[in-house]
């Protein structure tokens, strides 16, 4: 059903615009997350000659980071629902940063690997975040722009990240000092979080009541068989998130493939030095903050045009996902350098504005006392997915020294999040009409 507000009269005043604010301050936090998550790839070609590291333990030093992620994403998102975006937020800052410096100081592969799983325990809670963030600060009109504003800070956290620690090693000679820098940055982040975020629209003072009656927006009748219906469970059909933990498992196994050992491919595959590393790392991710951005912004276009919404987010995740698989199909036959990375930031492109397109799913599909629950459990199966891939990768690697096998996995990824997104039904519990419905003219 199209979603409607009543024209503001000429005495009515204009809605401030503080919810595009937070978002803008979620999107931030995600993107130094992701740049403090990318130090290890971009330092791994340096430090595996360090510590003396095999393929396969490189691997067991990437995937570590998810062991404890994947493992806390549904307390994670408990806690969430419990104490609120604004508390948990602002330790998780701290707690991030403290780990970042803890790998500086780490001694070998093994105390690689710890201070990779406490970096994980610190970052849980903030892409599940968004997805509450959402059901509380936008209307359900704006889901798909708010879940791409911050989600294209995952791109562009690993592009300028990339960068930054690249030159940062270069600048200073050491990735250790490189990492601590990156960690007391993102400690003072705490004070962002705490200062600018609030849990819901009616506890920041910033908000008139033009922006609080454009939030609340929504269908009141849908809204109101919301709140009055019983959850039970996840709050959310069966199918459908069995079908997002699928999807986003797949996605993952991509995007968590091209983040961890991206770098090693671009200096073993491609001949790529540090500084060459950074800026393709760059090229590469920014092209994906861009699609992200550029898919949520036309999902909420599509359905403002009378699409079905279920139309547009499955049409949109299914071209992002065959786009994908037809570039590592051709990838293997691209010998030069340049155009290899003109490939891979299409790939970027694309498959990042799916996974934007993913974290509208928790707000658009779950009871609204359910979302950061539902976010979790599907940033868990991503993360399952991230848990998997650089293991994976580091296998295929030893066994046949050759990045063609690796790409070819990837592209039997592209094909499953493709076909793990289309089976999801757009019914949300308790709401009669449902999102997969045109909407009314």
């Amino acid at each position: 059903m199209r979603i409607s507000t009543p024209p503001l009269s000429a005495t009515q005043e204009q809605p401030t615009r503080v919810r595009w604010r937070i978002f803008a301050v979620l999107f931030f936090l995600l993107a130094v997350n992701l740049m403090d998550r990318i130090t290890i790839s971009i330092g791994i070609p340096y430090i595996k000659e360090e510590f003396h590291l095999s393929p396969t333990m490189q691997g067991l030093i990437l995937s570590s980071f998810f062991w404890s992620y994947a493992l806390l994403q549904i307390p994670g998102g408990w806690a969430l629902d419990r104490f609120g975006p604004r508390k948990v937020l602002t330790t998780s800052t701290v707690l991030w940063g403290a780990s970042q410096i803890g790998l500086a100081l780490a001694t070998g592969g093994l105390s690689l690997i710890f201070a990779r799983i406490a970096l994980g325990v610190a970052e849980t809670p903030v892409s599940p975040s968004g997805a509450k963030m959402s059901s509380t600060w936008l209307a359900r009109a704006e889901r798909g722009r708010g879940a791409s504003i911050m989600d294209c800070g995952s791109p562009l956290g690993v592009a300028v990240g990339g960068l930054i620690i690249a030159y940062l090693i270069d600048l200073l000679d050491s990735w250790r000092l490189a990492f601590v820098v990156a960690g007391v940055f993102s400690m003072s982040l705490a004070l962002l979080a705490w200062f600018k975020l609030r849990d819901k629209p009616t506890e920041d003072k910033r908000v008139n009541a033009a922006e609080l009656a454009l939030i609340q927006a929504d269908d009141e009748a849908a809204r109101n068989n919301e709140e009055e219906a019983p959850c039970k469970g996840m709050g959310i059909d069966t199918r459908s998130l069995v079908s997002i933990m699928f999807g986003r498992a797949t996605w993952a196994m991509i995007y968590f493939g091209l983040l961890t050992w991206g770098p090693s491919y671009l200096a073993q595959a491609r001949g790529f030095d540090l500084k060459a590393i950074g800026n393709a790392t760059f090229i590469i991710f920014m092209m994906g903050a861009l699609g992200s951005l550029s898919a949520g912004f036309l999902v909420d276009f599509l359905v403002k045009r009378g699409m079905r919404h279920g139309l547009a987010v499955k049409s949109l995740i299914a071209i992002s996902g065959l786009v994908t698989l037809t570039i590592f199909l051709l990838l293997p036959g691209i010998s030069d350098p340049i155009s290899a990375v003109m490939m891979l930031s299409v790939a970027s492109f694309f498959l990042t504005g799916g996974g934007g397109i993913y974290w509208s799913l928790p707000a658009l599909l779950a009871h609204k006392s359910r979302v950061g629950l539902v976010g979790g459990t599907m940033n868990m199966a991503g993360s399952v997915g991230g848990i998997l891939v650089p293991i994976v990768v580091g296998l295929i690697l030893q066994a046949t020294n050759s990045f063609t096998g690796v790409l070819t996995f990837f592209t039997v990824c592209s094909g499953l999040y493709v076909l793990g997104t289309l089976v999801i039904r757009f019914h949300k519990p308790g709401v009669p009409d449902a999102l997969d419905q045109a909407p009314a003219r």
